[in-house]
């Protein structure tokens, strides 16, 4: 294997528990649920079907409600306690060592991604950097992944790509790429297919361990 590719949301950070705690307290003050099952269809991707998930259940508009503002501001209030996920960072540098080119495909867009990047230190890791501005179509479209593999010089066999979202795993198979899934506590349910790895977390196996195990899992 020649490269691997990130996404970010609920990969690197997982900002995804923390986006669902948000949108469910905010929602459940216009005593509309928000069951773990409809937040999961807009992970890796728009809030499109979210949006229409409570203009259905309340009969409000999303704007009249203002639920992306309240839900911000909830966000924003616990956003200090985010960490990178286990493993992350010892990926990346055995990744380095390793001599294996990195990159990062993400449907958010490129400043909030690159600010908690630099914030934890790990932007100059990446090579190449893919967001919702580089493409017409985020995942699970595979045109984030297949400008990422572009621009790092690979084709999709010789990359695995690291996601933890069906959106994310959908656009990086359909770029043709190896995909190994890392869930979080709200996409550990869903039901992944046609991947070559699951793991808790990156702490579970080496870098090295997981690149062979794939590339013996594609012949």
């Amino acid at each position: 294997m020649k490269g691997i590719i990130f996404d970010f949301d609920g990969l690197i950070v997982d900002t995804e528990s923390l986006w669902y705690d948000a949108y469910k307290e905010v929602m459940g003050e216009f005593s509309c649920d928000l069951p773990l099952e409809e937040f999961s269809k807009v992970i890796g991707t728009t809030n499109e079907v979210l949006n229409a998930y409570f203009e259905k259940m309340t009969g409000m508009t999303v704007e009249k409600a203002d639920i992306h503002l309240k839900t911000n501001e909830f966000y924003k209030q616990k956003a200090g306690s985010l960490a990178l996920r286990e493993g992350v960072r010892e990926y990346l540098d055995e990744a380095k060592t390793l001599g294996v080119k990195i990159g990062l495909a993400s449907s958010s867009r490129r400043e909030w991604v690159e600010s908690y990047l630099r914030k934890f230190g790990i932007f100059d890791y990446f090579e190449t950097i893919k967001t919702k501005e580089d493409v017409e179509k985020v995942k699970p479209d595979p045109a984030l992944y297949i400008l990422a593999l572009e621009s790092l010089g690979i084709s999709p066999e010789e990359a695995v790509a690291f996601e933890d979202s069906l959106n994310g795993s959908a656009a990086a198979i359909a770029a043709g790429m190896h995909c190994v899934i890392v869930p979080n506590p709200v996409t550990n349910h869903l039901p992944f297919e046609n991947y070559r790895l699951r793991l808790g977390s990156m702490a579970e196996k080496s870098l090295a361990e997981v690149l062979e195990e794939v590339e013996r899992c594609g012949l």
